[in-house]
């Protein structure tokens, strides 16, 4: 029949269009509803559909099969269209039943063959095309059909009635596909809908390039954009191709291949190919994770991609899993996951609580590891190199899917048990290992280890240390991830030690790679090494006494070990081998030194050898000090240490400074041959030698002087280096200080040969000697100096007679001046050093001969004779000529010239002179005259007693060259100060001895005696007499504040007439004995008397007006008060107030006119202004007091209202103007800085003083209105404040009411109001209420507070609990059990608000439900289809582990169907069941009573049978086949005919497929175990009968009843018996009485031969029965074996060859 005939054929039988009507017409309509309900309401990807419908189709051999998608702007099918996409497949084209079944509902032709490959299961295919098209057209095999979405007009049917297409549409299609191309079998014309023309576009622009990575048919597949202008093209175009090639099988149940995938993507330069390589693998699908969309699998086919290199992508997107299709699903897994996954309909992702798909995850970890592993050992030429980066497969990454987590961690566990890590091998043979076998090393060290393996060194024992080392390609940073996901650790510390110990490492490399061997270590010591074994192995290298090079561990050489600049290394080590390291120290190799010089970390490695190590890093100074203790006594060590400085020096190695310091300390061999080390000097030889010409013997000895011995003298060579004794003993007299006179330090000893007089010539080498000690600054010792200075070896003349002294008793003047010293001086003689026996070379010693005490000065020569005069003194007094001799030398000094200032300074000091007060110094006596008569009147004065002396006055120059005072200046203060008299004689003193005491007290620094004395006597003359200092007052013409003295009485004042002018200069020094001068000091006083007044209330009224006078003067002129006088005119109670006390300022008010408002409700401090008291006249100084601290202004008096309030009882006598001056007075308290009384708002607060439309209230029980207010609620909805009785004036007061606690702002109201809400009847008050309430969020502060009010009318109605309240009730089942909000007048906001805060159910609760189904149950009554769909909807939407609990107690009875009812009943639970068995249920449903659970007719799709046997089984509903007990009939012996096992059943495939089975690992059943159970069988008799055999079925019911139901049963195993019975078939049964017979004997035998397995028995029959059907014919059977993955064991072919043998 030709195309155009079989559509035409298919409109008139199907849809009765020009022919017979179809009674399925209706039915048809009905399902194309359905179809389009499901099509709109899954979220479908329509391009997923058609590429797995491409996939899905047949091809010709031959054909690479191909899907292209081409989109374009024109409207071929002259439609209308923006847009029109076109799908061209090469498939084999449309059959007449393809064509049928896409005319069809539900009449897929792929349906049960997913097993053959197919992978589309949706239920939608084609038909998706209709989301994006309204009318799409086909072209294939000759079909020219379209299809409308809209319903046919003749048979009102849409989607599935096919219209056909004139042939023009395909020529427009030829053009778009290119006219040199013949057209592909198949093409899909879809002129799309305006919406969809953009996201069509995008879902083909999003296409992935590895889409084509799992479809076994489909190799290439391409999309692009047709448009005239391409500059208009926004389609991005693609190009995918597959190529599998490289098929390797490698066990029955698993493949691996590559596949190679090249992607051509427009505008996208990123990698375009790319290599999967492929890891395929069958698994069984287990019993417990079947679902009925796959009941017809048997297996699971898995497949792994792993990218070689980088994955195609197009976008950010990078799906990891597959099923055939790209999902969108993202894992984090560096490898793609491939299965038939069951999806969402958007196939967006996998249905993760899915059991089918959890199946498929639990065997995802077992097909990684094999195929892991296959990777990783499959090729033993692969370079061991290589393998690491096939690492990067492993799961590192968690994954944003729990389920996925699940599946990494299981990879994990399994790759942790696997010997995989590849490890550092000393063979060929690759070494593998697990990871927690594995350990890895430091990069430094890998360095370290590759570089010596270059240089041959062998690592054999590299895994003998305890852990296997990773491989080194491996052992990198990048792999880090990897290697903390395998949970490789770094090798311990303890490794690194063994390794070096167990290889020739340190002696066995150069010494570069030996740095890197001790920078390894150094690096890594204290965090790794310290606390190791490390420290006993020989690791540093060292010279040792024969030369050779040594080691050391780290232990043993600490403090052992030198080394020592590079300049410097091979100089140390020579002279350490010639000191034969007699200081047990070692220096480190000259190749080791220079390479650590030469070491990058050069500082980290020196500074691990000095600490750690302890080796010392030495300088050739450091090195030369520490031997110094080394050479002990050994007298030739210690003449070598002298050459080893002389030479160290000679080649600049010391620098002058080390060379003298280490002098000082080397040992010296002495002239007895003795080694020393301490010693105070070094002299040079005696035979020769100055000293002992001067001195005669050794005085140094004593004093540890040591003379250097002979071998210091001897020329010596050390390895090239010579020294003769010559040079050595020049080098020791420059450093060590071996000297001789002069240039020898004097020793603490006194010299003999000085206690007589020296010849001239010794006399000069002394002179020499401290010559040069004084120019070397050397300090003469004591005993020594003394010697000199006390010894008389010095030649002088006394009186031109000849002598000897010593220096220090001795003169040498010059010729001249000490001629006249000698002739003046008639009481002393001058001993003169002989300069005529000297000559004059003595005065070139001068400053020595100074240093040994000879006096050169003539003041020298005048102290010497005062001290002579002055012993005179002392022996007995000087007279009165002695006194004149004095005078007269003195004068006769003075006209020569010569200064007299020593000889007057000695004699001065002696108390000789005779004054009036007795024998006193000249210093401290005076010269009497009129200049110290004002003096005399206030001190004792020593003045000379001119009586005695006479002449005396003649020589007053000469006394005051003594210091004797003579004339009265600024310099006496002090004398009158110190010899003041008694402070009793000092009162009523005149004018002259007031002033010098004044002029004493400026002067002297200090003058407090002179205070003391005069302070508090009368010695001050005022206009009241002579008073004390304290009590006066001084003031001039410019003292501008004398009025304040006259407020009380009078003060003393001093006399100026008495006094003169002058006195009024000094006012520092009156105010220092007392006398007030300033201000401050009247202030004070004043103040003292303002007190006494003050405190006595004695202040009289004039007084208070004249000190406010003097006070505005004192301001006017801007004099500043003193603080105390201050705040005692403004702290102290002195102004009288009209409450009849005295108050402080601060404390009193000046009554006006703004206080008359709030005089009426308080009790205020006003001053007295009465005529009693101060009158009127006190308000001509307001101002004043206001300075003063008086309140005199109403808005300042805000603290007297707060101390003052009086509220009185009856609030009604309070008028508005009260009112606001108190709230006046609070926004002033509130501007202040301080804060308000507690005392006044606690007033405030407990007074009914405010007006409210609801009465006078206390303010916290107060609201203000506002505009802000009005758009909820009326000002006569509530307590708010009456703006009638206030005026608008009220509303400026917002801040004060709102801190006195009115509520002012409305967002703060809700509270307020709320507490009003119960008392409410109106509803539309309540409903402005609830809308205030709900828009500022208000919260119930308790539940007595949330009540909901239900209108019965506009006045009418009743409160109540929210608990008995829901908003929405969809499917009107609550009616009678609660309140259904949404029934009345009330807003959706407002209903929010009772969701939200009175926390009423949006919808009903699982305990509303099952509190409903209880009413139901109790009820006794049937229930109506919509009510148990709508129930057991919300039961299955919010079934969760807690509902399940609560429903599982509330639900004692479920629903059952009943035939015969349109109601359903409800039963108990425990009678009732869920049909499984469709045999089972065909026999109990014939009974009367209902049994089976309820399920909804037509099945619903938000309340499916599966998810309803889901839930009634979590709730305790028994299966039918697990309910019912069978009984079988009893056998007639007599008609049991015996028949051979073997002929009828016993068939050698039975046998092998059931040890097949029982083979398989999972059963865990060991050989003797299967054998046994396949003897059971073998050792059955078989029986046959004619006559049926009845099988019994009961169930037993709660209350007692029993329900019996039989069938026939053809198989019967008697186990006690071990017989078989089965009734004999009937060869005219045909094929409904084979696949019984199979059927049953499948079941018995699965059940005799698994008895102690009975969950496998339903698999091993369902095997047994598809044996049954080939008659258990044995190739048949193998096939079957290896469909399942089954398989038998060499010891099963033994023991099946053993039955079938015989």
């Amino acid at each position: 029949m030709a195309a155009k005939e079989h559509v035409e054929e298919i409109r008139r039988t199907k849809f009765s269009i020009g022919g017979e009507p179809n009674p399925l017409t209706e039915d048809l309509h009905q399902a194309v509803k359905n179809l389009s309900a499901e099509l709109y309401a899954k979220d479908v990807h329509f391009l997923m559909e058609l590429i797995q419908n491409a996939e899905d189709n047949e091809y010709p051999e031959g054909v690479d099969p191909s899907l292209e998608f081409v989109i374009t702007s024109k409207d071929i099918t002259n439609t209308g269209a923006p847009a029109t996409l076109l799908v061209f497949n090469n498939e084999k084209g449309f059959s007449r039943k393809n064509v049928e079944s896409i005319c069809s509902v539900g009449r897929s032709t792929k349906k049960g063959l997913r097993k053959r490959g197919y992978i589309g299961e949706k239920g939608i295919g084609f038909k998706s095309v209709f989301l994006i098209t309204s009318q799409p057209y086909i072209f294939s095999n000759g079909y020219k059909i379209r299809f409308n979405e809209k319903p046919c007009q003749q048979c009102n049917v849409g989607y599935i009635v096919p219209e056909w297409v004139e042939d023009s549409t395909l020529s427009a299609i030829q053009r778009v596909y290119g006219s040199s191309n013949a057209l592909p079998t198949t093409t899909l014309v879809l002129p799309l809908k305006s919406e969809k023309v953009n996201p069509v576009k995008d879902q083909l622009s999003s296409i992935h390039p590895e889409v084509l990575l799992f479809l076994a048919k489909i190799k290439r597949l391409s999309v692009r954009e047709d448009n005239e202008d391409p500059k208009l093209n926004t389609v991005s175009a693609i190009s995918i191709s597959s190529e599998k090639n490289f098929v390797t099988i490698k066990s029955m149940d698993a493949e691996s291949y590559t596949l190679h995938l090249t992607a051509d993507v427009s505008g996208n330069e990123d990698d375009t190919e790319c290599g999967y390589y492929m890891w395929k693998q069958r698994f069984p699908v287990k019993k417990e994770n079947k679902v009925d969309v796959r009941s017809e699998v048997e297996e699971w086919v898995i497949t792994l991609a792993f990218p070689n290199g980088k994955r195609l992508k197009r976008g950010s997107s990078m799906p990891g899993i597959y099923s055939f299709l790209p999902t969108e699903t993202v894992t984090n897994f560096p490898f793609i996951i491939q299965a038939d996954f069951l999806l969402a309909s958007s196939r967006e992702n996998i249905l993760w609580d899915n059991k089918w798909n959890q199946g498929i995850l639990d065997c995802v970890p077992v097909a990684f590891l094999n195929s892991f592993t296959s990777l990783i050992k499959s090729s033993e030429t692969a370079p061991i190199s290589s393998l690491p980066n096939q690492f990067r497969f492993l799961p590192v990454k968690e994954s944003s899917h729990a389920k996925l987590n699940q599946v990494r961690d299981a990879i994990k566990a399994k790759i942790m048990n696997e010997t995989i890590v590849p490890c550092e091998s000393n063979t060929r043979q690759k070494l593998f290992c697990k990871p927690n076998e594995v350990g890895r090393l430091k990069p430094a060290f890998w360095s370290i280890m590759n570089s010596a393996k270059s240089l041959g060194l062998s690592f054999s024992n590299i895994s003998s240390h305890g852990t296997y080392i990773l491989t080194f390609s491996f052992d990198e940073e990048k792999y880090n991830s990897i290697l903390e996901f395998l949970e490789i650790k770094y090798v311990d510390n303890e490794w690194y030690g063994k390794c070096i110990a167990g290889s020739n490492l340190v002696k066995g490399v150069q010494e570069e790679l030996y740095m890197q061997l001790l920078v390894f270590i150094a690096d890594n010591w204290s965090s790794s090494f310290y606390m190791t074994n490390i420290k006993n192995i020989p690791l540093i290298k060292y010279i040792g006494v024969d030369g050779k090079v040594n080691l050391f561990s780290i232990n043993i050489c600490a403090n052992k070990l030198l080394a020592a600049d590079s300049d410097h290394i091979s100089w140390l080590i020579n002279w350490n081998t010639e000191f034969h390291c007699c200081n047990s120290k070692f220096i480190l190799p000259a190749v080791t030194q220079k390479a650590i010089g030469s070491c990058l970390k050069k500082h980290t490695l020196k500074k691990w050898l000095m600490e750690e190590v302890k080796v010392e890093f030495v300088s050739v100074g450091k090195y030369a000090g520490d031997l110094i203790s080394s050479l002990k006594t050994d007298r030739k060590l210690a003449v070598t240490y002298a050459h080893f400085l002389y030479h160290s020096k000679k080649k600049d190695y010391l620098m002058k400074h080390e060379i003298q310091d280490l002098c000082t300390k080397m040992p010296i061999v002495d002239n007895y041959g003795q080694v020393t080390v301490r010693r105070d000097g070094v002299l040079v030889p005696a035979k020769g030698s100055k000293w002992v010409e001067l001195i005669g013997s050794n005085p140094w000895r004593q004093y540890n002087y040591v003379e250097l011995g002979e071998d210091y003298t001897r020329s010596v060579t050390y390895f090239g280096n010579n020294a003769s004794g010559e040079d050595l003993v020049s080098f020791m007299k420059t450093y060590v200080g071996a000297a001789d006179v002069p240039f020898l330090s004097p020793p603490n000893a006194a010299v003999p040969t000085l206690s007589s007089p020296l010849t001239k010539t010794n006399a000069f080498l002394l002179l020499r000697w401290l010559n040069y000690l004084r120019k070397k600054n050397v300090h003469l010792p004591e005993w020594f100096l003394s010697s000199i200075k006390n010894g008389s070896w010095l030649k002088i003349t006394l009186s031109s007679f000849p002598g000897s002294r010593p220096p220090s008793e001795s003169f040498m003047l010059e010729a001249s001046s000490g001629s006249i010293l000698q002739n003046g001086s008639v009481l002393v003689d001058i001993p003169l050093v002989d300069v005529k026996f000297y000559g004059n070379e003595i005065w070139n010693y001068k400053e020595d001969l100074k240093t040994v005490g000879v006096r050169f000065e003539n003041k020298e020569a005048c102290e010497f004779i005062g001290e002579r005069l002055m012993s005179l003194a002392a022996s007995s007094k000087l007279t009165r000529d002695n006194v004149a001799s004095i005078l007269k030398f003195i004068r006769y000094l003075g006209a020569h010239y010569i200064p007299s200032t020593e000889l007057v300074n000695r004699i001065k000091q002696g108390k000789w002179v005779k004054t009036s007060l007795g024998d006193m110094t000249p210093d401290n006596s005076v010269l009497f005259s009129n200049e110290w008569k004002a003096a005399s009147q206030l001190s004792n004065i020593p003045f000379i007693d001119q009586d005695y002396y006479g002449e005396v006055l003649s020589f007053k120059k000469e006394l005051e060259l003594l210091g004797v005072m003579v004339n009265f200046d600024k310099s006496r203060y002090q004398l009158v100060s110190d010899n003041l008299k008694s402070s009793s004689l000092l009162t009523s003193l005149s004018s002259e001895a007031m002033l010098l005491l004044l002029r004493c007290i400026e002067k002297l620094r200090s003058s407090d005696k002179l205070v003391q004395a005069v302070k508090n006597k009368k010695c001050v003359k005022t206009n009241l007499g002579y008073r004390c200092p304290s009590e006066c007052f001084l003031v001039t013409s410019e003292t501008k504040w004398g009025c304040l003295l006259q407020v009380f009485g009078s003060f003393p004042i001093l006399d100026a007439n008495f006094y003169g002018s002058s006195i009024f200069s000094m006012e520092k020094e009156l105010k220092k004995i007392g006398v007030m001068i300033d201000f401050e000091d009247a202030a004070k006083e004043f103040t003292r008397i303002f007190k006494q007044q003050a405190s006595a209330s004695s202040i009289r009224k004039e007084n208070v007006f004249s000190f406010l006078e003097c006070y505005r003067k004192l301001k006017k002129i801007k004099l500043k008060f003193p603080e105390e006088l201050t705040k005692c005119i403004r702290e102290d109670k002195w102004l009288k107030t009209k409450l009849g006390d005295y108050k402080s300022p601060k404390e009193c008010i000046l009554f006006g006119a703004d206080w008359e408002s709030i005089t009426p409700i308080t009790i205020l401090p006003f001053i007295d202004d009465s005529s009693n008291f101060y009158g009127n006249g006190i308000h001509d100084y307001k101002a004043e007091l206001k300075l003063l601290g008086v309140t005199t202004e109403f808005k300042d008096g805000a603290k007297f209202v707060a101390a003052g309030l009086y509220l009185p009882e009856c609030s009604s006598s309070i008028t508005p103007a009260s009112s606001c001056a108190l709230l006046d007075s609070v926004k002033r308290l509130k501007e202040s800085a301080s804060e308000i009384p507690a005392k006044f708002l606690d007033k405030l607060s407990q007074k009914n003083w405010l007006k409210t439309y609801f009465g006078y209230k206390r303010p916290n029980e107060c609201l203000l209105f506002s505009s802000d207010w009005g758009s909820f609620l009326k000002c006569d909805d509530g307590p708010f404040i009456d703006e009638q009785f206030y005026g608008s004036r009220i509303e400026s007061y917002k801040e004060e009411l709102n801190l006195l606690g009115v509520i002012t702002e409305i967002n703060k109201g809700c509270q307020m109001i709320a507490s009003y809400l119960h008392s409410q009847s109106s509803f539309e008050r309540i409903n402005r209420f609830y809308k205030y309430l709900s828009d500022f969020k208000w919260e119930p502060a308790d539940d007595d507070n949330k009540k909901i009010w239900l209108p019965r009318g506009s006045n009418n109605g009743e409160w109540v609990s929210p608990q008995d309240c829901v908003l929405h009730d969809k499917k009107n089942l609550f009616s009678g059990l609660l309140y259904v909000l949404e029934g009345y007048k009330y807003d959706t906001n407002i209903l929010g608000f009772f969701a939200g805060i009175f926390n009423v159910k949006v919808h009903p609760s699982v305990d509303d439900y099952c509190n409903l189904w209880k009413k139901w149950e109790a009820s006794g009554k049937q229930i109506t289809h919509t009510e148990c769909c709508a129930f057991w909807e919300f039961v299955v939407k919010n079934l969760n582990p807690e509902t399940e609990k609560t429903f599982n107690k509330s639900f004692s009875k479920l629903p059952v169907s009943s035939p015969g009812s349109d109601g359903i009943f409800l039963s108990d639970k425990r009678d009732v069941f869920i049909s499984d068995d469709l045999f089972l249920t065909g026999l109990f449903q014939r009974c009367s009573r209902p049994i089976f659970v309820w399920y909804p007719q037509p099945s619903s799709k938000t309340l499916t049978r599966t998810k309803l046997v889901d839930i009634y089984k979590k709730l305790g509903v028994r299966t039918i086949s697990e309910s019912a007990q069978k009984t079988l009939s009893n056998v007639d012996q007599v008609k049991l005919e015996p028949v051979s096992s073997k002929e009828k059943f016993m068939k050698r495939g039975l046998v092998k497929l059931i040890l097949g089975f029982l083979a398989d690992p999972n059963l865990k059943l060991e050989t003797e175990r299967r054998h046994e159970a396949v003897s059971r069988m073998l050792g059955l008799e078989a029986f046959e009968t004619v006559d049926p055999m009845t099988v019994k079925y009961v169930l037993s019911l709660s209350c007692g009843d029993v329900v019996t139901v039989e069938a026939k049963r053809m198989i019967r195993w008697d186990k006690q018996n071990s017989k078989l019975f089965m009734q004999k078939r009937e060869e005219s049964g045909g094929h409904k009485s084979v696949i019984e017979h199979a059927c049953h004997f499948g079941e018995v035998i699965a059940e005799g031969i698994l008895w102690e397995n009975e969950e496998v028995v339903p698999q091993l029959s369902e095997l047994i029965r598809l044996g049954f059907l080939v008659e258990f014919d044995e190739e048949a059977i193998e096939f079957l074996m290896k469909m399942k993955n089954l398989q038998i064991y060499l010891e099963d072919h033994d023991y099946l060859s053993s039955i079938f043998s015989c």
